[in-house]
């Protein structure tokens, strides 16, 4: 199945014409209660059947007596009954041809720590049940859906007791995929409650079958889901993943995600709660990058991303430009975006000269600060907002009117000035920082602006469209280098292997020699010229530092020899000594290049700088490979230590081209090696002026101890 036919297999359980209830209770308050109660509400327009053996009826529907007795196959069907009875029901609904189930049922993998148990032994009968018959399946352990637009409603949440998801005119959705069901509708009511249209939610459970990024995928193709807002404790699976926030990037459809999981407790938290593992946390934030996700921080900052995103206008190259009637404020939110990096340019000295012609005592550069005069005469709000937009050309601008935009004889002109403004520039966002009755707010919001009590907090949000923006206007990746494809040996080689196989794949190494003798150690340092570096060659010694398995400016022929019998002795006891390493000694600025094999995404490459920016500052990027040599160097332009490479402190440029090209090369090698390769390490890498050329090279074979 392709992925698109993936995604599009999820219509019949998150859009169904037909459904059928396990355990319906007469009870809406019980678990099997609850949806019946809720679709009856909100008016689904499909077949309801309740299946329960004892009552005749249920909250008013005909009910039956079991699966088999139904008069059609439903869609889909919710499963809300104990055990054994809920995998015996799956296996007789895929028998019948039932497209999707919604199984509520838990005690299964996510309480089975070792996932060897009978917990999840059952799990996976249930979903070979599924599987075998094409039938896809939510959960188990999972709380449901909710699709508002048709009234769908196969969930036992408590939370729409305190309301139904809000809806408004002319404003795109959010749809919400969790993995958690608690706290995917703890997102739901927090957008109830600020006003945000939410017509769909749906969490995913265990992910026994349905994984979130197929979620994703389908939410992409909804025509009533704008901003994709997504919550995940762990990703197993990355496939569909990565092809949901692929077509979400191509229909310019931003996702916003809070991945949680990234401390040590929070992996095992997220472990015991899903059933999944968390991966590493920079490697995910480095996928999520990769296709323009923006990752939230905490409920707040995804909530208001997303009630941002709503307005669909995502600025590429995005500027802020702001009206203020503080000083402070404007420090305030100045600081906020040099911390960030939302550009906040000037005003053109013409505009401003304009605008202090109008108010002698405003601060035009931007932020603007027009002053308390605006109590005056609220038509300088129009004017100096409008020059903002029209001269200073931001395509972001916030209004921090505080309480004046909620005061009574303010917030009506106030209102009408920026909205002038607005209406004669809609391809611009429009926050207004206001302190405001929620009757004003909502008035505000009802004439298309954003409304912020705090504008910190707006700041964040606006950087973030100007981040969907760049992500949806960047070129497509470039084609990663051809390599040619190199056989890796059955065991992890030396070092003067590895090497070779690196070369072959056409990444530079330092001149060296492998000698097996002395006196051969002694002719390869007289031909590379002294002084030179000595290694032992060991393919069981990796870390040759760890054991002073390394000598460098060695600078005589006599210390040729002191050396060569000094690292022999230097190796452990039974440890395989193939002799000892020559190599020419380069100078340049030390990196490091490496290859990690994330269980979920595969071979990840990384790059940073030597020493302490590796070991202390942790100044490392990642990127899933393989990738083109422009990718490779924007990866090593990203990092904070790249003036050292660009001639920062006296030293000379390095051959950034080539530095790219070999990092690019390595991530295909990598791609290309599949499952045999375990992990790469470049330690040091010499970037020259002349040349990138890796000086220390491990590569191991086999299944990786650095798993998660």
């Amino acid at each position: 199945m392709t992925e698109a036919g993936r995604f599009a297999s999820l219509t019949p359980v998150l859009a169904p014409r037909s459904v059928a209830i396990l355990g319906a209770s007469s009870d809406p308050t019980r678990i099997g209660g609850r949806p019946l109660a809720y679709m009856k509400a909100r008016g689904f327009a499909g077949r309801i059947m309740p299946v329960n053996p004892n009552r005749p009826e249920v909250q008013g529907y005909q009910a039956f007596a079991s699966l088999s007795e139904l008069p059609e196959v439903p869609d889909v069907a919710i499963v809300a009954v104990a055990g054994d009875r809920a995998v015996e029901a799956v296996e007789q609904m895929a028998a019948m041809g039932v497209k999707g189930a919604i199984v509520f049922t838990a005690g299964f993998a996510e309480v089975d720590a070792s996932g060897t148990g009978p917990e999840t032994a059952t799990q996976n009968r249930m979903v070979a049940a599924a599987r075998a018959s094409g039938m896809r399946l939510l959960g188990p352990n999972c709380l449901g859906l909710f699709n508002d637009s048709i009234g769908f409603y196969p969930i036992f949440s408590s939370s729409f007791e305190q309301g139904w998801p809000a809806r408004r005119l002319g404003s795109g959705g959010v749809g919400i995929a969790s993995q958690s069901g608690a706290f995917g509708t703890h997102l739901y009511s927090v957008m109830r409650n600020r006003r945000i249209p939410t017509p769909i939610c749906v969490t995913t459970g265990n992910e026994a079958d349905i994984t979130i990024g197929d979620v994703i995928g389908w939410l992409v193709e909804d025509p009533n889901t704008d901003v994709i807002a997504a919550y995940a404790e762990g990703i197993h699976e990355s496939a569909s993943l990565l092809a949901a926030l692929a077509a979400a990037n191509a229909a310019r459809k931003p996702v916003v995600m809070m991945k949680v999981g990234s401390s040590l407790l929070g992996q095992v938290a997220a472990q015991s709660h899903t059933a999944s593992i968390a991966g590493d946390d920079a490697v995910t934030a480095a996928v999520l990058a990769e296709y323009g996700v923006v990752r939230a921080r905490s409920t707040e900052e995804l909530v208001d991303i997303a009630y941002a995103a709503t307005k669909r206008i995502y600025p590429a190259r995005n500027t802020l430009g702001m009206i203020t009637l503080s000083g402070g404020a404007g420090v305030l939110v100045s600081d906020a975006c040099e911390q960030i990096g939302l550009p906040m340019p000037e005003m053109p000295v013409m505009a401003q000269d304009a605008l202090r012609a109008l108010v002698p005592f405003s601060a035009p550069r931007n932020p603007v600060d027009c002053t308390a005069q605006v109590f005056n005469d609220t038509a300088l709000i129009g004017h100096f907002a409008g020059s903002m937009v029209e001269d200073g050309g931001y395509t972001s601008v916030l209004g921090f009117f505080t309480q004046a935009g909620g005061a009574a004889s303010l917030f009506p002109k106030i209102r009408a000035e920026m909205a002038a403004v607005a209406e004669r520039h809609p391809d611009r966002l429009y926050v207004m920082s206001v302190i405001a009755s929620p009757e004003i707010n909502a008035a505000y919001e009802d004439s298309g602006f954003l409304v912020f009590e705090d504008p910190t907090r707006a700041v964040i949000a606006l950087k973030a469209m100007g981040d969907f923006g760049d992500a949806f206007a960047a070129p497509s990746p470039s084609q990663p280098p051809e390599v040619p494809e190199v056989a890796l040996p059955a065991t992890t080689p030396n070092e003067a292997e590895a090497k070779r196989l690196l070369a072959e794949a056409g990444i530079g190494i330092v001149p060296e020699r492998a000698c097996a003798v002395v006196e051969q150690a002694v002719a390869a340092a007289t031909a590379f010229g002294f002084p030179v570096v000595m290694k032992i060659l060991s393919p069981d010694i990796l870390h040759k530092s760890e054991i002073g398995g390394v000598l460098v400016g060695v600078d005589s022929i006599k210390a040729v020899r002191d050396g060569f019998a000094t690292l022999l002795s230097r190796a452990p006891a039974g440890a395989r000594v193939d002799g000892v390493l020559v190599a020419r000694q380069i100078r340049g600025v030390e990196c490091i290049m490496g290859i990690h094999r994330d269980p979920v995404f595969g071979p990840i490459a990384m790059f940073g700088l030597g020493g302490v920016f590796v070991e202390i500052l942790k100044d490392v990027v990642f990127r899933r490979c393989p990738f083109g040599v422009a990718e490779a160097e924007t990866m090593i332009r990203s990092i904070k230590g790249a003036p050292l490479l660009f001639g920062a402190r006296g030293r000379p440029v390095v051959d950034i081209a080539a530095l790219s090209t070999m990092l690019a090369r390595l991530s295909v090698f990598a791609a290309q090696s599949g499952d045999t390769l375990s992990s790469i390490d470049l330690n040091p890498v010499f970037a020259t002026p002349d040349g990138a050329y890796a000086a220390d090279a491990v590569l191991e074979i086999g299944a990786s101890d650095h798993g998660h």
